[in-house]
């Protein structure tokens, strides 16, 4: 199920260069945005960043949500395409 949202961007230099890079490369400009979300979040999972998101997976599943490393595997896979 797709979700949307709306990012605005207070930066016009960040706003053109992800449209150029979007007309360029031929890729839609939410698919380079949720790529570069996944790489960020993958650059994350071996930061300590607080000793709470040693339950996060069980808590999740719990609350009836995804687990967080199988929510990443499909987003992998989805900005791969």
């Amino acid at each position: 199920m797709s979700k949307r949202m709306t990012v605005v961007f207070d930066d016009d230099e960040l706003y053109t260069a992800l449209k150029v890079e979007s007309a360029r490369s031929g890729r839609h400009a939410k698919d380079i945005v949720a790529k570069a979300l996944v790489e960020w979040f993958e650059s994350k999972v071996g930061e300590t960043a607080d000793p709470d998101l040693e339950n996060s997976d069980a808590q999740r599943e719990n609350e009836g949500g995804p687990k967080p490393k199988s929510l990443f595997d499909r987003l992998r896979a989805e900005a791969r395409r």
